[in-house]
């Protein structure tokens, strides 16, 4: 993670994800996931109730991330490494199929 204008920065390791699911509009489908990450790569000490915003199309393409503490925008961002991470997350059986049944078949797009 990075935190806004700092130059240190750490890299995640999530190593399980629990998620909810809920369509936002036509457009938009919301996964929300609290995360777990090895214990080699603990979060920075200052983050407290870190969860992730997964925005998503209606096909289940990933299209941003919003890191969140106590559901409020955290100055920490992903590195490339953990939005890869999330990206197979999303793409995933489990959740591709989660999110159609969110949005229902006759709505995706």
């Amino acid at each position: 993670m990075i935190r806004y204008h700092d130059e240190a920065w750490s890299e995640l390791i999530f190593t399980h994800f629990q998620y909810k699911i809920e369509r936002r509009d036509a457009q938009w489908v919301d996964v929300m996931l609290q995360v777990q990450v090895a214990e080699s790569t603990p979060l920075p000490d200052d983050v407290v109730g870190f969860s992730i915003l997964a925005i998503c199309t209606h096909r289940g393409d990933p299209i941003q991330f919003v890191t969140l503490e106590d559901d409020c925008d955290s100055e920490y961002q992903l590195t490339e490494s953990e939005q890869e991470q999330l990206q197979t997350y999303i793409r995933s059986a489990t959740i591709q199929a989660a999110i159609i049944t969110a949005v229902g078949d006759e709505n995706r797009r």
